[in-house]
């Protein structure tokens, strides 16, 4: 919820680019606690004209230190352009990093599945499960060699039970196959773009196997469509705003002064969803809170990732007048 992030001001001590559109940024921030597996970091950023927050996961490191990887999208909310722009020395705010990811710790087993920028929540699991007894495998997909990141370190930590699959080379992972070795009560966990979720989440439903023992990370920009801007009218309060391409419609709510309810910005907790009262246009859902049933209704959306594929609508933020 707004105000419940512990603002500090982060400072870049290293800036570095690991892959043609990944860029690895290390901060110093003061009351930084040693990170457990899973945690991500809030970054105020300058997206376009506007202030914004952007959500990334951290990668393994020192108390007192932060450190992410930002891969550059070209049809980006402005957030990743504004981080590329980083140097050593520079200056931003950051909130204490939170854990919403967080390993279990009681799996027979665990199988860990990245794709392409999702390796940097699964590379501290790795890490972390690597010297413990239950058996791990750990399976990482790109579209092309040149976006493998952190090979080095998974084959340090895991050795032969981490395996890389490059779709332009023939090679990709067999989500099913991966599942049915898992035992019974194993566990899965993935970070990964939208479309490879909900082909884990549909397989791991067919196989009959628990649903809390799946658990997940998604990119809160990795949409179907392209980000356009449009336009939301909210009832009850007689306010039109318009969405920036490179704003998050919840982004945009706030910055017009309409108070709403959120936390994770990842469209995961669906504390920020609003319902669709009248829709001129189509919804680009992003999250993976609603079910795919309420996606199909377009009846609510969630307003820290999801957006509109141009178009208007008037949606109901639960306002009413006093």
């Amino acid at each position: 919820m707004k105000g419940r992030n512990d603002w500090r001001d982060g400072r870049v001590i290293r800036a570095e680019t690991i892959a043609p559109d990944v860029r690895l940024i290390e901060f110093a921030l003061d009351g930084a606690p040693p990170l457990q597996p899973g945690s991500h970091v809030t970054v105020a950023v300058t997206a376009g004209a506007a202030q914004a927050e952007r959500c990334y996961s951290c990668l393994p490191c020192p108390a007192g230190r932060i450190r992410i990887a930002v891969k550059r999208h070209a049809a980006s909310r402005g957030g990743s352009a504004f981080m590329w722009t980083l140097e050593e020395g520079a200056t931003l705010r950051l909130a204490l990093p939170v854990n919403r990811f967080e390993l279990s710790w009681r799996a027979p087993d665990y199988l860990l599945v990245a794709g392409g920028i999702g390796i940097t929540p699964i590379l501290g699991m790795a890490r972390a499960l690597a010297p413990r007894p239950e058996p791990v495998r750990l399976v990482y997909g790109v579209h092309q060699r040149r976006q493998l990141v952190f090979q080095q370190e998974l084959r340090e930590c895991l050795g032969d039970r981490a395996e890389m699959f490059v779709a332009e080379e023939g090679r990709r992972i067999d989500l099913a196959a991966e599942i049915d070795a898992l035992s019974p009560d194993g566990e899965l966990y993935i970070c990964g773009p939208l479309p490879m979720l909900a082909e884990t989440k549909r397989l791991w439903a067919a196989s009959g196997r628990k649903p809390t023992r799946l658990r997940y990370e998604v990119f809160g920009d990795s949409g179907a469509e392209p980000e356009l801007g449009f336009r939301v009218e909210i009832l009850h309060r007689g306010v039109s705003v318009d969405v920036q391409p490179e704003q998050s419609l919840l982004d945009a709510l706030t910055a017009a002064g309409v108070d709403m309810v959120s936390d994770c910005r990842r469209g995961e907790c669906g504390l920020c969803a609003v319902d669709i009262v009248d829709l001129g246009g189509r919804i680009d859902h992003r999250d993976v809170f609603l079910s795919d049933a309420e996606k199909d209704a377009n009846r609510t959306m969630c307003a820290c990732v999801s957006r509109l594929v141009g178009g208007s609508a008037v949606i109901d933020t639960g306002y009413r007048p006093a």
